[in-house]
């Protein structure tokens, strides 16, 4: 893969799963009942583990993307593994939140499923973009 296309892919990605956050953040803050096919999301959004220090994890997840869709703009050299970094350390926290709803409340949000999906396959694209950067410098 390119580097270009690797970028082209961190990007969507991650606006994908800035569109999932930002639905849940906004649902969060107006109060309303996610759209849900589990039946599990509203449980999950009103558990406390949907919250870290008093900030909705939904938050957390959408300045993530954010970040990550700008990095590939950034002239950074470092901007590669700075989103890999990122993309693991959002996909172990997916990891810990996925087995929180199946094992701690028993219920299973779609949006987050679709979220730590997203995360994953941002994961592989960060990875890429690294592989192909790197190979770039050296070539």
């Amino acid at each position: 893969m390119s580097e270009r296309t690797a970028r082209r892919a961190v990007v969507a990605l991650a606006l994908a799963g800035a569109a999932i956050a930002g639905y849940l953040t906004y649902t969060h803050y107006r109060g309303i009942t996610p759209v849900c096919a589990t039946g599990g999301c509203e449980v999950v959004q009103t558990s406390h583990y949907a919250k870290i220090a008093g900030i909705p994890v939904a938050v957390i997840g959408l300045v993530g993307y954010l970040v990550l869709v700008a990095l590939p703009f950034s002239r950074v050299r470092e901007a590669p593994a700075v989103a890999v970094a990122l993309a693991l350390s959002g996909l172990g926290f997916a990891g810990y939140l996925l087995v929180v709803q199946l094992a701690v409340i028993d219920a299973v949000c779609i949006w987050c499923l679709a979220s730590d999906i997203v995360m994953a396959v941002l994961t592989a694209a960060t990875i890429a973009w690294l592989r192909a950067a790197d190979a770039a410098r050296l070539g």
